[in-house]
């Protein structure tokens, strides 16, 4: 018989581990659980380095290797200009500055407490990107 979570377990995992970490931040920190706001605390936080934000951000890097050095997880190569990927990640900051918060502040934890700003903010993110990967892959 098919068993509907084997080919989505690790999404599943992923997903509840995010979750939990949005939970735990609020619980222990009061905290949304914003990426982008996480970093701007971090770089504006210059007197401690261990600050909530820090050891989340060391956390996440920490993670990441772990998962990267468990698995047979390959990166595949970018194959772009170097110009259009500085001037993306620019765009996407200023974004996130626009916005009041990046994806995972809205999406995650803003859509989990019925903010209706984050609900705006979160159908804004998916159309657009519904838009671009539409026009990028059909259009073009």
């Amino acid at each position: 018989m098919y068993d509907i979570f084997s080919n989505y377990s690790s999404a599943l995992l992923g997903g509840a581990i995010i979750g939990l970490s949005a939970c735990l931040m609020m619980l222990f920190y009061g905290r949304i659980t914003g990426i982008s706001g996480l970093i701007w605390n971090t770089v504006q936080n210059r007197r401690s380095s261990f600050s909530s934000s820090g050891i989340f951000l060391g956390g996440m890097i920490i993670g990441a290797l772990c998962v990267a050095y468990a698995t047979d997880i390959e990166t595949p190569p970018i194959h772009s200009n170097v110009f259009i990927i500085i001037l993306s990640g620019l765009l996407v900051g200023y974004g996130t500055k626009l916005g009041s918060g990046c994806t995972s502040g809205h999406g995650i934890c803003g859509i989990s407490r019925l903010s209706i700003r984050s609900l705006a903010a979160t159908g804004t993110f998916m159309t657009s990107g519904i838009a671009t990967v539409y026009f990028m892959r059909h259009l073009i």
